[in-house]
């Protein structure tokens, strides 16, 4: 017979990305899922080697998870961030190493008794991969709070990256490779020139990134107005999505992005592109974009038209209503009582 589910949950979190490079997204969903769990008193909370729990839950798959979920069959939750199509645009030869790629995933998918998918475009992923495991669907929270619009904010950001109170702010995330739309980004850069284009984020990769020598005579051969400042600590994301005043978001694919729900906690325009992911995954509507000539149309039109600035800072308060941390924290903890329930 299954053991009693504890009064009181000890959770323990897992995450490489503690240990390597911290400019992603993955590293960001695990210190927000660690920040939530703790943010109420009512369940404990370990992390990495800091001990065991009742539950293991894991937002990265190398061999720490493996190593880690060895104490924990019947009791493995793991949140899928990465999808097999996410090598697409990020690694060179992409098309080579797709079985492979493949093949691991579903040993990562299937080693987890529970996979919780962030998006519907996850889901099949992992649906398609065949993998034994079940699947539960839960968005990645947002810390609203966190990236709140202040004055304070604002200034501290625009110092932090040395840029004038007048100048209008086009902002983008991300790291540096083909698959972010950061050769886009320069595009519309190009035709609008009246703004200031700051780019945001590094290499995981280094010089494994796919196409690196041609995107970097592209950054080599952008204009004045156009800065690439690299990586900046999560604590000071804040002050950088408070200083700008347009978030683009060309990225190509993407699960459950942090990056556009942040830069609309502070208050500020999205501009996504029109991709098939955001379709399933968004209840709101958002700003969207099919190609690189309609970016340049809505940028232009947010960056001379207050009264769309406007609108569009409505839309960006709209959809973070789907991403309440309150209603996903409740909804973790019933899914780790109910894999303590069913456990073998």
């Amino acid at each position: 017979m299954p053991e009693a589910v504890p009064s009181r949950l000890k959770i323990h979190v897992v995450s490489e990305t503690a240990y390597i490079i911290k400019g992603q997204g993955v590293h960001t969903a695990f210190v927000d899922c660690v920040d939530l769990l703790k943010s109420a008193d009512d369940v404990d909370v370990v992390i990495n080697n800091e001990g065991w729990g009742d539950v293991m839950h894991s937002h990265t798959y190398g061999p720490f998870y493996f190593w880690k979920g060895r104490k924990y069959q019947g009791r493995r939750v793991y949140t899928v961030h990465v999808i097999p199509n996410s090598i697409k645009g990020s690694l060179p030869a992409w098309k080579f190493w797709m079985p492979f790629v493949r093949w691991y995933f579903r040993r990562v998918y299937s080693y987890a008794d529970v996979c919780i998918a962030i998006s519907p475009m996850v889901e099949k992923a992992i649906l398609d991969l065949k993998a034994k495991t079940r699947i539960v669907r839960i968005n990645n929270p947002i810390h609203v709070d966190k990236f709140a619009p202040t004055p304070e904010r604002r200034r501290a950001g625009r110092k932090l990256l040395g840029l004038s109170d007048r100048k209008f702010v086009i902002l983008g995330v991300g790291q540096l490779e083909g698959r972010k739309g950061v050769k886009d980004f320069l595009d519309i850069a190009d035709a609008v020139p009246n703004a200031t284009f700051v780019w945001v984020g590094g290499r995981p990769f280094g010089v494994m990134t796919e196409g690196i020598v041609k995107l970097n005579r592209h950054i080599t051969a952008a204009g004045q107005h156009v800065k690439f400042p690299g990586l900046f600590d999560l604590e000071k994301m804040p002050l950088i999505y408070n200083a700008a005043d347009l978030l683009l978001f060309p990225s190509y694919q993407e699960n459950c992005p942090l990056v556009p729900m942040e830069a609309a906690a502070a208050g500020i325009p999205v501009i996504y592109r029109d991709i098939p992911e955001y379709v399933k995954l968004y209840e709101n509507p958002y700003l969207k974009a099919k190609d690189t000539p309609e970016f340049i149309t809505l940028t232009q039109r947010l960056l001379e038209d207050p009264e769309f600035r406007k609108i569009g800072r409505e839309i960006s308060r709209q959809i973070l209503t789907q991403f309440d941390k309150a209603v996903i924290r409740e909804r973790l903890l019933k899914l780790y009582r109910d894999v303590l329930a069913t456990r073998p």
